[in-house]
């Protein structure tokens, strides 16, 4: 229970910009809970994988919160997580348990590159230009698939590839952002359901009060903070301009991405 106010203090951070952002949280929550996870001398090869669990279990309640703002604000496309939940789910559990089946290694570098995707992406503003409408249920539920497999495999709620698809497809920022909150929640429930099932079939011994792959501890912090953060930050995508914050973000995705790439080398 020592770790609590890092947990409490990752959890702030997190909630705050998975509201103003649309994302779940994932690419601060796994670096910062890989390198507590290390100083908690937790199994090495396991580590990754309680991680990613962990920080699934978290984005149901992150995007639970950031979810509940956008809709009373009207920015959530309701049909259309209607038409991509399908696609999500399949995606999710099929992402979710192929990570179960890879090294902590490969895990961390799979994620790094995904990181600094995800940061350059942001920089450097790489979104195709809005010149087509949303394709129908059978292309929806490929899309969700795809979004949900990369999704669970990296831990995050899905923002990051769902509101450019959005954008994509001629849906307005704050619509966009709303409804990538409310596709984040099928995502998050079913990687969760996934990793605590990959966890129990495991032999190898975790640490004490975990779930499967769900580390409760660190979860339930985690949950306190940002359950009162996140909804800051949605109200403050609907009242801020927010390309300061999207800076601050850039910067800590890059010093996280790198922080986890030297501890892999």
């Amino acid at each position: 229970m020592e770790w609590w106010l890092i947990y409490l203090l990752v959890g702030a951070v997190v909630g705050f910009f998975a509201g103003l952002l649309g994302i779940g949280g994932g690419l601060i929550i796994v670096p910062a809970l890989t390198t507590l996870f290390i100083a908690q001398d937790f199994p090495p090869d396991r580590i990754l994988h309680l991680a990613l669990g962990t920080t699934m279990a978290t984005i149901i309640f992150t995007s639970a919160a950031s979810l509940r703002v956008h809709h009373a604000h009207g920015a959530v496309n309701w049909p259309t997580v209607k038409n991509i939940t399908p696609g999500i789910l399949l995606g999710t559990f099929g992402g979710a348990t192929f990570a179960g089946t890879l090294t902590s290694q490969i895990l961390s570098i799979i994620f790094v590159i995904f990181i600094f995707y995800a940061a350059t992406q942001m920089l450097l503003k790489l979104s195709p230009t809005s010149n087509r409408q949303l394709p129908g249920k059978t292309g929806l539920f490929a899309v969700g698939s795809l979004i949900g497999a990369l999704s669970s495999l990296v831990a995050i709620g899905g923002g990051l590839l769902s509101v450019p698809f959005l954008t994509l497809c001629n849906v307005k920022l704050h619509h966009a952002i709303g409804t990538a909150a409310a596709i984040g929640f099928p995502i998050a429930v079913t990687g969760t359901i996934s990793y605590i099932a990959n966890g129990l079939m495991q032999p190898q011994s975790l640490p004490d009060y975990t779930i499967g792959y769900v580390y409760l501890p660190a979860l339930g912090w985690l949950v306190l903070a940002s359950m009162l953060t996140a909804p800051l930050g949605a109200r403050a995508t609907h009242s801020i301009h927010t390309s300061t914050l999207k800076g601050i973000f850039i910067v800590l995705l890059y010093g996280l991405g790198i922080k986890m790439l030297l501890s892999i080398l």
